[in-house]
């Protein structure tokens, strides 16, 4: 009798650990999205014009594209035109060249280009998780270089700051 409850306990003690551990889920997502994709299945992204005074001739293609590669690579969210269970909209509010530094003759030694994106993100899911914001990113370049030998560079750093932010802000949840 004694084997008995002892080769019960071996048996039972297995499948109650296996239970247990089936009941817990461990999820990891290296893609760095929290998307549910039971719920969550498409996205529209509409076009980013540019609204801003200083107007650089691809910039609102650009950006549009860059921001549509991005969820297209980082998640498996399906494109679609219109009515998307994820929407996002806006414009390119500000884009523009300041002085930021003068040297000791008093000209300005370097040069800020920011650029702002306004962005409208609706998640029809999960309409708590809809807003309306600015995303903001600037680059410093030196006053050796004219606007025109940095803008190509630079403009490519600038959008993949805010189309990060964008990004985290919408579906990353950090």
């Amino acid at each position: 009798m004694g084997w008995s409850k002892i080769y019960k306990g071996w048996i039972t003690l297995p499948i109650l650990l296996l239970v247990i551990l089936s009941s817990c889920r461990i999820s990891y997502k290296f893609n760095g999205s929290s998307i549910d994709y039971t719920k969550i299945k498409t996205i529209t992204i509409r076009d980013f014009p540019n609204r801003s005074a200083l107007v650089y001739a691809t910039l609102a293609t650009d950006f549009t594209e860059n921001l549509k590669d991005e969820f297209s690579s980082k998640t498996s969210l399906i494109m679609v035109e219109n009515d998307g269970d994820l929407q996002i909209s806006g414009e390119i509010s500000n884009y523009n060249v300041i002085s930021s530094g003068v040297n000791s003759t008093g000209q300005a030694a370097e040069s800020r280009l920011q650029m702002s994106v306004s962005v409208k993100f609706v998640n029809k899911v999960v309409p708590a998780e809809s807003f309306e914001r600015t995303f903001s990113a600037y680059q410093v370049f030196s006053n050796e270089y004219t606007i025109d030998q940095v803008q190509a560079e630079l403009n490519e750093q600038l959008m993949d700051d805010i189309i990060n932010q964008i990004f985290n802000a919408t579906v990353a949840n950090w």
